[in-house]
Protein backbone atom coordinates (compact mmCIF):
# COMPACT_ATOMS: atom_id res chain seq x y z
CA UNK A 1 0.00 0.00 0.00
CA UNK A 2 1.28 3.48 -0.90
CA UNK A 3 0.91 6.28 1.61
CA UNK A 4 2.59 9.48 2.71
CA UNK A 5 5.62 8.82 4.88
CA UNK A 6 5.49 9.40 8.61
CA UNK A 7 8.21 10.21 11.13
CA UNK A 8 8.29 6.62 12.38
CA UNK A 9 9.20 5.48 8.83
CA UNK A 10 12.43 7.48 8.63
CA UNK A 11 14.87 4.82 9.81
CA UNK A 12 13.43 2.24 7.39
CA UNK A 13 13.51 4.79 4.55
CA UNK A 14 17.14 5.60 5.33
CA UNK A 15 18.10 1.91 5.42
CA UNK A 16 16.43 1.32 2.04
CA UNK A 17 18.02 4.35 0.37
CA UNK A 18 21.44 3.78 1.87
CA UNK A 19 21.47 0.11 0.77
CA UNK A 20 21.36 1.44 -2.81
CA UNK A 21 23.83 4.24 -1.99
CA UNK A 22 26.37 1.67 -0.79
CA UNK A 23 26.30 0.26 -4.35
CA UNK A 24 26.66 3.78 -5.85
CA UNK A 25 23.15 3.58 -7.30
CA UNK A 26 21.91 6.72 -5.52
CA UNK A 27 23.04 9.28 -2.99
CA UNK A 28 22.89 8.44 0.70
CA UNK A 29 20.48 10.45 2.83
CA UNK A 30 21.21 11.51 6.40
CA UNK A 31 18.62 11.22 9.14
CA UNK A 32 18.63 15.01 9.37
CA UNK A 33 17.84 15.36 5.67
CA UNK A 34 15.04 12.80 5.91
CA UNK A 35 13.48 14.48 8.94
CA UNK A 36 13.61 17.87 7.20
CA UNK A 37 12.01 16.48 4.03
CA UNK A 38 9.62 13.82 5.37
CA UNK A 39 6.65 15.62 3.81
CA UNK A 40 8.14 15.00 0.35
CA UNK A 41 8.16 11.22 0.79
CA UNK A 42 5.82 8.41 -0.14
CA UNK A 43 6.34 4.85 1.04
CA UNK A 44 5.11 1.49 -0.15
CA UNK A 45 4.39 -0.62 2.89
CA UNK A 46 3.86 -4.39 3.05
CA UNK A 47 3.19 -6.10 6.39
CA UNK A 48 4.52 -3.12 8.37
CA UNK A 49 7.76 -3.09 6.37
CA UNK A 50 8.76 -0.23 4.06
CA UNK A 51 9.71 -1.90 0.78
CA UNK A 52 9.74 1.18 -1.42
CA UNK A 53 10.02 4.95 -1.23
CA UNK A 54 10.08 8.04 -3.40
CA UNK A 55 10.05 11.78 -2.84
CA UNK A 56 8.58 14.65 -4.81
CA UNK A 57 10.42 17.90 -4.14
CA UNK A 58 9.74 21.33 -5.62
CA UNK A 59 12.95 22.49 -7.27
CA UNK A 60 12.11 25.90 -8.62
CA UNK A 61 9.01 27.62 -10.00
CA UNK A 62 6.70 24.99 -11.44
CA UNK A 63 9.49 22.40 -11.70
CA UNK A 64 9.48 19.40 -9.34
CA UNK A 65 11.90 16.52 -8.91
CA UNK A 66 11.44 12.84 -8.15
CA UNK A 67 14.12 11.91 -5.62
CA UNK A 68 15.18 8.83 -3.70
CA UNK A 69 13.13 6.30 -5.68
CA UNK A 70 14.05 2.92 -4.23
CA UNK A 71 12.37 -0.48 -4.11
CA UNK A 72 13.75 -3.36 -2.04
CA UNK A 73 15.53 -5.79 -4.36
CA UNK A 74 13.21 -8.66 -3.39
CA UNK A 75 10.16 -6.68 -4.54
CA UNK A 76 11.41 -5.20 -7.82
CA UNK A 77 9.64 -5.74 -11.16
CA UNK A 78 6.23 -5.88 -9.47
CA UNK A 79 5.05 -2.35 -10.39
CA UNK A 80 5.92 -0.78 -7.04
CA UNK A 81 8.32 1.77 -8.56
CA UNK A 82 5.65 2.76 -11.08
CA UNK A 83 3.10 3.22 -8.28
CA UNK A 84 5.55 5.40 -6.35
CA UNK A 85 6.31 7.57 -9.40
CA UNK A 86 2.58 7.89 -10.11
CA UNK A 87 2.05 9.09 -6.53
CA UNK A 88 4.75 11.74 -7.08
CA UNK A 89 3.15 12.82 -10.36
CA UNK A 90 -0.28 13.19 -8.74
CA UNK A 91 1.18 15.17 -5.81
CA UNK A 92 3.10 17.43 -8.21
CA UNK A 93 -0.06 18.11 -10.23
CA UNK A 94 -2.03 18.78 -7.05
CA UNK A 95 0.30 21.56 -5.97
CA UNK A 96 0.58 23.11 -9.44
CA UNK A 97 3.87 21.80 -10.85
CA UNK A 98 3.96 21.67 -14.64
CA UNK A 99 7.12 19.60 -15.12
CA UNK A 100 8.74 16.77 -13.21
CA UNK A 101 12.35 15.67 -13.60
CA UNK A 102 14.60 12.92 -12.31
CA UNK A 103 18.32 12.23 -12.27
CA UNK A 104 18.79 8.48 -12.49
CA UNK A 105 20.90 5.48 -13.42
CA UNK A 106 17.70 3.78 -14.66
CA UNK A 107 16.59 5.99 -17.57
CA UNK A 108 14.68 3.20 -19.33
CA UNK A 109 12.30 2.92 -16.36
CA UNK A 110 11.45 6.64 -16.54
CA UNK A 111 11.26 6.69 -20.34
CA UNK A 112 8.59 3.97 -20.18
CA UNK A 113 6.61 6.41 -18.02
CA UNK A 114 6.84 9.22 -20.59
CA UNK A 115 9.96 11.03 -19.38
CA UNK A 116 12.35 12.41 -22.03
CA UNK A 117 16.12 12.78 -21.75
CA UNK A 118 17.49 16.30 -21.35
CA UNK A 119 20.92 17.82 -20.82
CA UNK A 120 21.95 18.48 -17.23
CA UNK A 121 22.50 22.15 -18.06
CA UNK A 122 18.74 22.46 -18.66
CA UNK A 123 18.37 22.14 -14.86
CA UNK A 124 20.62 24.99 -13.66
CA UNK A 125 18.87 25.49 -10.31
CA UNK A 126 19.32 21.81 -9.45
CA UNK A 127 22.96 21.83 -10.52
CA UNK A 128 23.92 24.88 -8.48
CA UNK A 129 21.67 24.21 -5.47
CA UNK A 130 22.42 20.52 -4.88
CA UNK A 131 24.64 18.85 -7.46
CA UNK A 132 27.57 21.14 -6.76
CA UNK A 133 27.80 19.55 -3.28
CA UNK A 134 27.80 15.99 -4.63
CA UNK A 135 31.09 14.07 -4.43
CA UNK A 136 30.59 13.03 -8.07
CA UNK A 137 30.23 16.61 -9.36
CA UNK A 138 31.01 17.54 -12.11
CA UNK A 139 31.41 14.00 -13.45
CA UNK A 140 27.80 12.94 -12.90
CA UNK A 141 26.84 9.77 -14.74
CA UNK A 142 23.15 10.02 -13.90
CA UNK A 143 20.79 10.68 -16.79
CA UNK A 144 18.49 13.71 -16.56
CA UNK A 145 14.91 13.18 -17.71
CA UNK A 146 11.84 15.41 -17.65
CA UNK A 147 8.10 15.05 -18.15
CA UNK A 148 5.39 17.64 -18.66
CA UNK A 149 2.48 16.90 -16.36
Amino acid sequence: MIRKARIEDIKQIQALINAFAEKDLMLARSLNELYENIRDFFVYENKNKIIGCSAMHISWGDLAEIKSLAVDKGYQNKGIGRFLVDACIQEAKLIGAKQLFALTYAPDFFQKMGFKKIAHNKLPHKIWAECINCPKFPDCEEVALIKKI
